[in-house]
């Protein structure tokens, strides 16, 4: 009996002994440390042309570095990028749809739009040039021939500022594009360069995107004068936080403020000399008399 009540005893002193050595996990209101220099993030809807020409790769690193920021780049067209804004589902857009930015600034879902930069239109197509646009007067005659013809057209149909730029053309050519020669594909300027490229067809390209493809395509500049319809001029606006106060309103327009400032502008002034042995974009700063409503 002796034997037995001492080893019990034992096993009780182990087993506190035991339970002293084990902590029990921490519960309740316990924080991880984190870093004082945590960045930022900042959401950018962009069209795909700044995405596509790859100037956003080196326009926003720039930034991040020295800001200690992380931009999230949401690239899908104009018009879907407006819609995010709208939804105060972006911080900042980037586009290039005057008549579309005018309206969103106008429902209150934008403010502070900034001329950012410009390029043009072009319309590209196959060297050998079917519906024969290189000596046309304006685009709506090269839209016309290319109906006429009913040679190989490729549409956007993204609803992104070149697609709405596209369809301006067929109105004013009086033209509903339809039929098998007229293909719409609902992508971006790149995936649609390429589509027209293998159906050897025409499309409309901001001149950007082509100069930064024009190695890898057999498709070449067909007619690109007419600044009525063909000048393409970049906007950057905030969202407006009134509207959506849980926007990062002072940090879009820091970015704002850094695009359109003359280190921003340089860069954009520069991109792609070097690889394509001309700019991609002409900075608002070099505009001159190229102005935008």
């Amino acid at each position: 009996m002796k034997n037995l009540f001492a080893k019990i005893l034992l096993v009780s002193v182990l087993i506190s002994l035991f339970a002293g050595c084990v902590q029990q996990a921490p519960t309740g209101n316990t924080t991880t440390p984190t870093s004082t220099a945590t960045s930022q993030d900042l959401r950018l809807a962009t069209t795909t042309s700044t995405c596509d020409t790859g100037l956003l790769d080196v326009l926003n690193k720039k930034f991040e570095l020295e800001n200690n920021v992380k931009i999230f780049t949401i690239c899908e067209g104009t018009g879907k990028s407006i819609a995010t804004g709208e939804l105060g589902a972006a911080d900042v857009v980037m586009v290039h749809a005057v008549q579309a930015e005018l309206k969103a600034v106008a429902n209150g879902s934008f403010i502070n739009r900034s001329y950012m930069m410009y390029n043009y239109f072009v319309i590209i197509g196959p060297e050998n040039d079917p519906a024969g646009i290189r000596n046309v007067s304006n685009a709506t005659d090269a839209f016309n021939k290319i109906a006429v013809k009913q040679s190989p057209f490729i549409s956007r149909g993204d609803e992104s500022g070149t697609d709405i730029m596209e369809k301006s053309i067929w109105k004013a050519a009086n033209i509903t594009p339809a039929g098998t020669w007229y293909l719409s594909v609902g992508k971006g300027m790149g995936d649609t360069i390429t589509t027209a490229d293998i159906k050897n067809g025409y499309t409309l390209s901001d001149r950007g995107t082509y100069l930064s493809m024009k190695e890898k395509i057999n498709l070449r500049i067909l007619f690109e004068s007419d600044q009525k319809y063909l000048f393409n001029p970049y906007h950057i606006m905030a969202v407006n936080p009134v509207k959506f106060p849980n926007v990062k309103y002072d940090l879009a327009m820091k970015y704002l403020g850094y695009v359109t400032s003359p280190q921003g502008q340089d860069i954009i002034r520069n991109y792609g000399k070097d690889k394509y042995g001309e700019a991609l974009f002409v900075p608002e700063e070099d505009a001159g008399n190229v102005t935008s409503p």
